[in-house]
């Protein structure tokens, strides 16, 4: 494992944490020349990722500093690599949470990447070359072709940052129920954040029944008339989950925090299943009642793959999907981590990363102005 390798030539300019005070500063650093495999992309937009923050902090106790998060990129290909045949130059792209597999297992070949055991992360990962993998809070990106892919023209490229990690999160485990292709389906969604909206706006682009479950009635207003939610459920009122019992055939759950899994179990009609998405940092109440006398499955999912990827980026495109955001800039990015340890964000900021190109402008313009 190195910081960079002799083929690292190319300078860019970042933003990284160096220690677990997880405060963001610029930094200057290295990226791998463009190899043959390779496509180099002028990143435009990054969005910002609950993950960022426990990197940037350190809670996982895996950070290797300096750590340059991002796994929401946005950008525009500036140099293609001889043995790439799917992108040229200007095409608009993305790159998500994947920078490297083994590309030889099963799952590899069978375009489940994301559950390769040899994996590396497009930060916080050791690339094949032994360098460590830096993300897209920065200017410039170097990836393989193989986990980049195209996003569709109509589609604003801010908005679609989020997709690449909180979109595809939520279309992997609809589409593994075959939920993109039935409709008619009544479906509950657990917590109306980065994760929930977007899943709200799939369920109800493929023609479902969408119930919102959520803590916080002060949801169910957006739940319903900016979202589109059919029906909202406070999780933390007994009438409404008594009167909820057996009516949904699957639940996504996207909420972080620990919480029991057994009252929204009840939910599920016989045969149910419910999904997790959401990393809570301690372990789920998981009672066994509401499984055995239910009939009822438990299940995870991480991220998806590159042909998901894609198939969900194509569908977005058709159904006219984005995410919330807010937009930041390069120089706010402390003040965005910060809102989002709060939860004080609808639903996703994503980061202008050519505003910091504009920031120095504007400070050289006002230094020449003065002379």
């Amino acid at each position: 494992m190195a910081q960079t390798t002799p083929n690292h030539t190319q300078t860019v300019s970042g933003w990284a944490a160096h220690d677990s005070s997880g405060k963001i500063t610029p930094f200057v650093f290295k990226r791998r020349e463009n190899g043959i495999n390779d496509v180099t992309i002028k990143i435009l937009y990054c969005g910002i990722c609950h993950t960022d923050l426990h990197h940037a902090k350190n809670d996982w106790g895996i950070t290797m500093y300096p750590v340059v998060p991002g796994h929401e990129i946005i950008g525009l290909i500036t140099k293609v690599g001889s043995n790439v045949k799917e992108f040229k130059e200007g095409d608009r792209v993305g790159v998500g949470c994947l920078a490297a597999t083994c590309l030889e297992c099963e799952f590899c070949k069978s375009s489940q990447e994301n559950y390769c055991d040899q994996l590396q992360f497009t930060y916080n990962g050791i690339f094949w070359d032994g360098s460590i993998t830096y993300g897209g809070y920065s200017k410039m990106l170097v990836a393989d072709h193989r986990y980049v892919v195209h996003i569709p023209d109509n589609l604003p490229l801010d908005a679609a940052a989020p997709l690449l990690c909180a979109g595809v999160t939520v279309f992997a485990p609809l589409k593994d129920h075959n939920l993109h292709k039935t409709t008619g389906k009544k479906i509950g969604v657990v917590g109306l954040g980065g994760l929930g909206h977007v899943a709200v706006k799939f369920g109800k682009a493929f023609g479902h029944h969408v119930t919102v479950i959520s803590t916080s009635p002060a949801k169910e207003k957006e739940a319903k008339e900016h979202l589109g939610a059919d029906y909202f459920l406070v999780s933390t009122d007994p009438q409404q989950l008594q009167k909820g019992k057996r009516t949904l055939d699957f639940i996504l759950n996207t909420v972080s925090a620990k919480h029991s899994l057994g009252p929204i179990l009840e939910l599920l009609k016989v045969n149910g299943t419910m999904v997790v998405v959401g990393a809570p940092d301690q372990p789920f109440e998981l009672p066994s009642f509401p499984l055995i006398f239910g009939k009822r499955a438990v299940k995870g999912s991480v991220i998806g793959g590159i042909s998901e990827t894609t198939e969900m980026m194509n569908l977005c495109g058709k159904h006219n999907i984005t995410c919330d955001i807010e937009l930041t800039t390069p120089d706010k990015i402390n003040e965005a981590l910060d809102r989002v340890a709060k939860n004080d964000v609808r639903y996703r900021f994503v980061i202008d990363i050519a505003a910091g190109d504009a920031d120095a402008n504007d400070q050289i313009s006002s230094k020449l102005a003065g002379l």
